[in-house]
């Protein structure tokens, strides 16, 4: 019998193994925790024993404890392995120990090298890897299921995307100091993760595939995304996954008319291109990215140089797999009988192509799904399927751990115990009778799919009776909504969208907290909603699924480009799309909605854009054709799903602005996609003229609605007095004033932001006063005595700009105090006679005087600087006839009111941004208004 020894050795007597002394299997002792993990393949004693062998079980079981009764996992216990030796000079035991042995590969990327690992950490995943590259980490595990999910159309696949802010070396904001929900960036690059790998995996395998990534340590200089395509392709090479192909992924920039493989995030700030790509060694199967109206013969020459690229990571991955793959699970490939498909054509036949025909999606899908319910039906009635599955009987063990007076036999399928040796059954699966409803599902559905592409094919007719090229029939029309600050709605075929516009401050922009430690703030974003009602069905509404993420993040990267610079139009954009009615290219469909509510929000665009959805026969032989690719243009929803390809491609007739590729086979090579790419061209130029029929068209103009936005600038050391001690000044002119918000920057731009003219006006004159560059001889008007010394009088000429008019200069007569003559809250008038290295003003009511010019002899005073005791350090100056008097023809524009005027002011506008313009004095006055900013 087998026996567990202290020396993690196993012994048996020869009596029991004399016939497994074979080439071929060997028991292997192994103690350490590297073991304890599933096996490649189900494992169970009986394929080492000899038929009808009977393990006969000890009584010493019953003193186990209860502690190691119930637990069903080989970890901290003995483990048994079954090993075929696959090369005659590998001993099995080698094998086993280099499997778990760490690997590291240095792979050439671009100008420098990634680092793979495997085999140091996640060792009890089927599959784990760290890429590297400079001091960016990643790790990526690949894990399945023990037991198979029900048969479905769909590959069950999940990844999880994580950036951990330890990474950075910082900590999450919030309460709890942790990462919580998946981030919109992160959910993007898991779509980039998921998408070349789903077409990777074989039919009829349904294990249940995770794949988990985290960045690990991020430099802040090589960026992650496209790293993480390539740990989790090499990550699932390596593991029991049967896939087909090891996949790869790379970056593209194109940074002074030269393409950069993988380039830094520093290079990409001044990159016309930001291309992703993932594909095999010998095809591409997906592309994702925006660029500046680049030509398409460009984007097919950046598309070959990532091709490359990603063909030379994977010829040094092969050679890792080769050494530390693990076997793939090729046997748990179930796939529907073949003779399944043969009745489900025969019953479906021609009810199947005229269902096919009609045009309109809603009856068209429920007829199909009555026919589904009648070969079902059919089938069953004739005793193909049944829907009751077949009972097998299951033998179940007694309970092994009563006591027991003698030995009891143990059949082979149970669970056999020995000492610390549990191996744990796997219990038999009722097997269907002859063909399993979901068989037939997936059948019909295969079924239906080649019927629709032999329709096509052969006879050059798609459902909706267009041909390969045509377009469906579009209608447009903006200014829907009359409270929204813009509108449209765009409807081609039966796909819709409801574009809004919504304009505003910066405190709208979208804020992004990401691994660095700025803030990042986008004034431009897109969102995106598809309700389940768009479809004619009942489903989930709320929180945005990772699709609608991902759709409206290709459409906002399509429309950023044909936006003015924020110094041109500072307000901050929010789009709206709102699938209504949806059949295919829905996110095509929401650039050119977005467009013209653009257009009809007075946004000043560079360039209309419009969007289009591509599809693709691959095999047009095996429906009849000559073998070349068949290109469909503006493709529905089930022409996406029988389809090979959805290619989106958005632009004008320049060039391209944003474009995304998923391929459902093997992959496509370039010829293929540059006849995509120009036949996507011509589809671009018919919808921009038929959006130029637009009625009613956009107003090109700013709603009523919107937020007015004035940029003022000021000297840079000025802001500090808008702002005030604490923020106080900024808050009462807001407050004031009524308008929405005042945003200051250290350069010296000022943004108001306000619902009307009238609070915008008043806000502009305060902010003018309070930071007007003061000129020699200029007079200012109803000036408020703020407080007086023994030397004179302080004035406010604006809020918060005070000047000394001296004793001297108060009066054409002598004054012996200035409280004799004036007091506190008195309003003078006053001429700026001076302006010291200090910035400190000298003001003069007796130059304003008719008999200051008389008196200008006789009222001599120092002229200077205020000395540091307070005491009056000012020199005279003679006032001249240029400056003592004011000059004809001149104006003066008075910016300070009366204090009742000030507690009058509106207090019900709103409050908010920014524009251009500044303080106007006089006529001649060097600070005048010049085009609407002032002369600094």
């Amino acid at each position: 019998m087998l026996a567990a020894t202290p020396n993690s050795s196993f012994h048996t007597t020869s009596s029991h193994f004399e016939a497994l002394n074979s080439d071929n299997f060997k028991i292997l002792p192994h103690f350490s925790s590297v073991n304890c993990f599933p096996p490649s393949k189900k494992f169970h004693l009986s394929s080492i024993l000899l038929p009808n062998a009977v393990v006969r079980s000890p009584r010493t079981r019953r003193r186990r404890s209860k502690s190691s009764r119930g637990s069903g996992n080989l970890c901290n216990q003995f483990s048994i392995g079954a090993s075929l030796a696959a090369e005659p000079g590998i001993q099995p035991e080698d094998a086993l120990q280099q499997s778990f042995a760490p690997f590291s590969i240095k792979i050439p990327v671009g100008d420098r090298h990634i680092l793979v690992e495997t085999g140091h950490i996640g060792r009890q995943a089927s599959g784990a890897v760290t890429v590297t590259d400079g001091e960016t980490i990643i790790y990526t595990t690949v894990c399945l299921s023990d037991v198979p999910s029900e048969p479905s159309d769909f590959f069950p696949l999940s990844v999880h995307y994580q950036e951990r802010f330890s990474a950075a070396g910082r900590t999450s904001g919030g309460f709890f100091k942790r990462e919580g929900k998946t981030k919109d960036h992160e959910v993007l690059i898991c779509r980039l993760i998921d998408r070349p790998i789903r077409p990777t995996m074989r039919k009829g395998f349904y294990h249940e595939t995770q794949i988990l990534s985290w960045v690990l340590s991020y430099d802040g200089v090589h960026p992650p995304d496209s790293l993480a395509v390539t740990a989790a392709g090499i990550a699932v090479a390596l593991s029991e996954v049967p896939n087909s192909e090891t996949i790869a992924g790379v970056r593209i920039g194109l940074i002074d008319d030269k393409f950069v493989v993988n380039p830094t995030n520093k290079e990409m700030e001044d990159s016309k291109l930001d291309l992703l790509l993932a594909g095999t060694d010998s095809a591409i199967l997906m592309i994702e990215g925006y660029c500046d109206f680049l030509p398409e013969d460009k984007l097919l020459e950046a598309v070959e140089v990532g091709q490359n690229a990603v063909r030379a990571i994977i010829e040094a991955v092969e050679s890792l797999v080769k050494k530390c793959g693990k076997p793939k699970m090729l046997d748990a490939i179930k796939l529907p009988p073949p003779e399944l498909y043969k009745h489900v054509e025969e019953i479906a036949g021609d009810e199947l192509i005229e269902a096919l025909q009609i045009k309109n999606k809603i009856p068209r899908r429920k007829a199909l799904s009555s026919l589904e319910a009648k070969v079902i039906g059919i089938l069953t009635e004739e005793g193909f399927v049944s829907k009751i599955e077949a009972a097998v009987t299951t033998e179940t063990l007694p309970d092994l751990n009563e006591d027991e007076d003698e030995d009891e036999e143990v059949v082979l399928d149970g669970e056999i115990d020995e000492g610390d040796i549990r191996i744990k059954p796997v219990p038999k699966k009722p097997t269907p009778l002859l063909y399993s409803e979901v068989d037939v599902k997936l059948v019909f559905k295969e079924v239906s799919s080649n019927f629709l592409r032999r329709r096509i094919v052969e006879g050059g007719k798609r459902s909706d009776g267009r041909t390969p090229e045509e377009l469906r029939s579009i209608n447009s029309r903006c200014g829907l909504l009359p409270r929204a600050h813009g509108s449209a709605l765009f409807t081609r075929g039966e796909t819709q969208s409801l574009a809004v516009v919504t304009l505003g401050d910066k405190q709208m922009a979208q804020r992004i907290d990401n691994l660095v430690d700025d803030d990042e703030f986008k004034r431009f974003y897109l969102q995106y909603c598809f309700p389940p009602s768009c479809v004619g069905e009942v489903g989930r509404a709320g929180a945005p699924s990772r699709r609608e993420i991902g759709h409206g993040m290709l459409a906002e990267r399509a429309l950023e480009r044909i936006l003015p610079s924020e110094d041109d139009f500072p307000y901050t954009v929010r789009v709206e799309s709102t699938i209504t009615e949806s059949n295919g290219s829905s996110s095509m469909a929401s650039v050119c909605g977005g467009c013209l509510a653009l257009q009809d929000a007075g946004v000043p665009v560079k360039s209309s854009i419009a969007g289009i959805a591509m599809g693709m026969v691959l095999d047009t032989k095996e429906f009849g054709g000559d073998g070349t690719p068949l290109i469909l243009s503006d493709i529905t929803g089930g022409e996406d799903a029988s389809g090979d390809m959805d290619f989106k491609v958005a632009g004008n007739d320049d060039g391209v602005t944003s474009f995304q590729m998923d391929i459902k086979v093997g992959g496509i090579t370039l010829p293929v996609m540059r006849k995509a790419l120009l036949q996507a061209k011509e589809g671009r130029k018919q919808i921009l003229a038929e959006m130029a029929k637009c009625f009613p068209p956009p107003s090109k103009t700013l709603s009523k609605y919107a937020p007015i936005i004035h940029v003022m600038k000021v000297k840079p050391d000025k802001v500090n007095l808008i702002i005030g001690s604490g923020g106080k000044k900024v808050k009462s002119i807001i407050e004031e004033t009524g308008v929405e918000s005042i945003e200051t920057q250290d350069d010296g731009i000022v943004k108001i932001t306000a619902r009307d003219l009238v609070s915008l006006e008043k806000s502009k004159a305060i902010i003018a006063r309070l930071t007007m560059v003061s000129t020699v001889g200029e007079i200012y008007r109803d000036c408020e005595i703020k407080s007086i010394a023994q030397y004179g009088v302080f004035v406010e000429i604006s809020p918060g700009r005070e000047g000394l008019c001296h004793i001297s200069e108060l009066s054409a007569n002598w004054l012996a105090k200035a409280e004799d003559a004036f007091k506190v809250g008195d309003r003078i008038d006053v001429k700026l006679i001076e302006v010291n290295e200090k910035g400190q003003l000298r003001l003069s009511r007796r130059a304003l005087l008719p008999e200051s010019a008389k008196q200008q002899n006789g009222n001599k005073a120092n002229n200077g600087e205020i000395s540091e005791d307070g005491s009056p350090d000012l020199k005279v100056t003679e006032p001249t006839e240029a400056n003592s008097t004011l000059p004809e023809n001149s104006f003066v524009k008075r910016f300070v009111r009366s204090g009742k005027d000030v507690k009058q002011a509106d207090k019900t506008v709103p409050k908010k941004n920014t524009v251009k313009s500044f303080i106007n004095v006089s006529k001649k006055s060097t600070s005048a208004v010049v085009n609407g900013e002032a002369k600094m």
